[in-house]
């Protein structure tokens, strides 16, 4: 299973910026799937997580500029960002826990998959 994060960029304070975080892989199905942040020197931070069952949860940060979504039929999930900041800019990563058959299909194990991280920079 991988995930490939795009969209990432350069936006102005009080702007707007879309990421897509797209699944792909066979026979996998996602519990749990989540953006961070990470800027340099400090650890990654949740921004916003989706469950199966639909809750999304979001930092205290980012609730009401930035909203979550997900396409399934195209195994992508989006984080719309809006009301950019500056302390916004950071590397945004697209993170997941799947469920994926084992060797012989008899069962499904858990999966933990990051993707690649997006710069968002935020001007001021």
């Amino acid at each position: 299973v991988q995930l490939q994060a795009s969209g990432g960029g350069l936006g102005q304070a009080g702007g707007s910026l879309r990421l897509s975080c797209a699944a792909s892989g066979s026979r996998f199905r996602i519990n749990v799937i989540s953006w961070y942040r990470q800027t340099p020197g400090k650890q990654r931070e949740l921004v916003a997580q989706t469950h199966s069952g639909g809750t999304t949860n979001y930092d205290d940060s980012v609730k009401g500029r930035f909203t979550m979504s997900r396409d399934n039929a195209k195994n992508t999930v989006y984080l719309q960002m809006n009301s950019l900041k500056p302390e916004d800019t950071a590397v945004y990563y697209c993170h997941a826990w799947v469920q994926v058959p084992n060797s012989d299909y008899s069962a499904e194990v858990g999966l933990e998959v990051w993707g690649q991280g997006t710069q968002v920079t935020v001007s001021s």
